[in-house]
């Protein structure tokens, strides 16, 4: 078997990532943690893969530990190092994986955040005059949309009672309904600010007509976070509010998971442990804030 320096063999990982549609920050954050790997390993004079053992990868998660990373960190970081050596073994470049018994070190997952009736009625009020951010929160907190997802939103794919979501990175297509609130502010948006730009095709744009990327709809909801006076609140804790209502209200758990666009079931199970008492429904509708 050929030596193969760990360097090629980032490479030949990373390009088969691209090839499978990983997203960007996806791919940049399994090459952060490998090099970070790889820097230790050179320490060592180790360069090979096959030079790899499960002594050089407990170490390297010890040495994480003692700089201060948080297990949480070193888990994930030992996740991007066991699909690498996993890779490598299935591309058959190194006979054994030196991480497969490396045991995460265990962590309690963060339970995610919702806003109260209270604040999100706050957030409405502050950016009640801001037609484009009142449009943004309803998609956000009426019907489950990502960031990027409001990113890539096309003038074409709005339709009469939902959205077109369209497949992106790892995320197949699907349609999501989209309820009195939802459909009302985004019409507004439409009507009266986004009638002008017919030349771009996203839905939301910037005063210069250019696509308002997802930094600058994580900056502008921020502001009205602020303005509102909501503490301790993430743009996608908007997301999570619409998850966490629906399933209070009843909905069949495999229908916000389809809605929401969870890829599997069990990602969407994690938002029960945020229900105190859940409604009984018969139906599938969803419900409004």
């Amino acid at each position: 078997m050929s030596n193969l320096a760990l360097n090629d063999a980032l490479n030949l990982f990373t390009d088969t990532l691209k090839k499978k549609g990983k997203s960007i920050n996806t791919i940049v954050a399994y090459k952060g943690d490998i090099n970070q790997l790889a820097i230790f390993l050179a320490k060592k004079q180790i360069t090979e893969v096959e030079l790899v053992t499960i002594k050089e990868v407990e170490e390297f998660k010890k040495d994480l530990t003692e700089n201060g990373y948080t297990a949480k960190s070193v888990s994930r970081k030992l996740n991007s190092i066991k699909n690498f050596f996993s890779f490598l073994k299935d591309e058959g470049k190194i006979t054994i994986d030196p991480s497969g018994d490396v045991k995460h070190p265990k962590y309690e997952n963060d339970i995610p955040k919702i806003l109260k009736p209270i604040e999100y009625r706050s957030l409405r009020d502050a950016c009640r005059n801001d037609i484009r951010a009142s449009a943004i929160v309803e998609l956000m907190l009426q019907a489950g949309l990502r960031i990027k997802e409001i990113e890539n939103l096309k003038v074409e794919d709005v339709k009469e009672n939902g959205i077109l979501i369209e497949s992106y990175e790892s995320h197949p297509s699907r349609e999501v309904p989209l309820n009195n609130s939802a459909k009302v502010a985004l019409k507004r948006y439409l009507d009266e600010v986004r009638a002008d730009n017919s030349k771009n095709k996203n839905v939301f744009i910037t005063k210069t007509g250019r696509v308002l990327l997802a930094r600058n709809i994580r900056s502008l909801l921020n502001r009205y976070f602020n303005k509102a006076d909501i503490k301790g609140i993430k743009v996608n804790d908007l997301r999570n509010t619409f998850i966490v209502f629906q399933l209070k209200a009843g909905v069949p758990l495999d229908v916000v998971s389809q809605v929401v666009g969870h890829k599997r079931i069990s990602t969407t199970e994690k938002y029960l442990e945020l229900i105190d008492s859940k409604e009984e429904s018969r139906g599938i509708k969803l419900k409004e804030l």
